[in-house]
């Protein structure tokens, strides 16, 4: 082949190559076997001391969407606004929630676990309750584990459990981090929510060094992207150039689906399942599980 026809087909090859929104190839994540059992479960906490990133919407709709695929999941609202429980139609009052079993006026984590309107997605409740709960565990012994211990006893009938943390890096997010084995943190593409990720990447590298050895960020989530805009591209630029392989190659978009599918008290993949934002979070399900960050 003469050298014009090497770089035809040097060239060729470059217009078969799709590149995603993080400027990298997309990769076709495959879609996921099915298992032959279920459990122990990988826990995996939302995390992020800024609110308004997508935490709660990306707890929900990561979920649902792993249990489309069959796998086992169960969503701990760990925050006292109680969105999660209120995004999947959960009751919250007058019924044992996460605050009760922190506490211990509930043994049995069983108890509180609730079934939603979706196949093989469970919730453990949260309520304003849980605002008070530092106050009371401030003086217990090991206090920084006691969400382990409470997920320890339910752990082996999951595939993955997601915990849904309130904005803030107190003592409910450090037992979160503590229970955890990976943390996944949803990231809006502005440059404020930017400006807190390095002082979070700090407290999980502490919790890691003196609580939790084994655990690891698994990756970072954009949210809220507009690809319209300039000071998006430029955010999730600057994101992939300072975390590079731990920015997930599945981007979420801004779309008004989401509330909308808050108020239904649904996931987006039941509330509108070929609405681009439902195909987004199927698809983080399978980088997940290609990834080996969930069953």
């Amino acid at each position: 082949m003469t050298a014009q026809g090497d770089d035809d087909a040097v060239l060729a090859g470059f217009d078969e190559l799709v590149l995603g929104p993080t400027g990298r190839p997309q990769t076709n994540f495959p879609k996921p076997k099915k298992l032959s059992g279920h459990g122990p479960a990988r826990i995996i906490a939302l995390c992020n001391q800024k609110g308004g990133v997508g935490k709660t919407t990306s707890t929900i709709n990561l979920g649902a969407a792993l249990a489309e695929y069959g796998r086992k999941v169960l969503a701990v609202d760990f925050d006292p606004q109680g969105a999660l429980s209120a995004g999947l139609g959960v009751p919250t009052h007058d019924v044992p929630t996460i605050y009760d079993l922190l506490l211990g006026t509930v043994k049995n984590p069983a108890e509180a676990i609730v079934g939603t309107n979706f196949e093989n997605l469970h919730v453990i409740p949260a309520n304003i309750d849980l605002s008070a709960a530092e106050v009371h565990l401030i003086n217990e012994v090991a206090r920084e584990t006691i969400l382990a211990r409470v997920l320890a006893r339910v752990s082996d009938k999951y595939d993955v459990i997601l915990v849904d943390c309130q904005p803030s890096l107190g003592l409910l997010t450090v037992n979160a981090l503590t229970a955890a084995h990976g943390v996944l943190i949803p990231l809006e593409c502005e440059y404020f929510a930017l400006r807190g990720v390095a002082l979070l990447v700090e407290t999980i590298d502490k919790v890691k060094d003196r609580l939790n050895p084994a655990l690891e960020l698994d990756g970072i989530l954009p949210t809220m992207y507009d690809a319209r805009t300039l000071h998006s591209r430029e955010v999730l630029e600057r994101v992939v150039e300072t975390f590079g392989p731990k920015v997930y190659e599945t981007v979420i978009g801004r779309t008004v689906k989401f509330p909308d599918a808050s108020v239904a008290g649904a996931p987006i993949t039941t509330f509108a399942p070929d609405h681009q934002a439902a195909d987004a979070y199927r698809q983080l399900a399978r980088e997940l599980i290609f990834r080996g960050e969930a069953a």
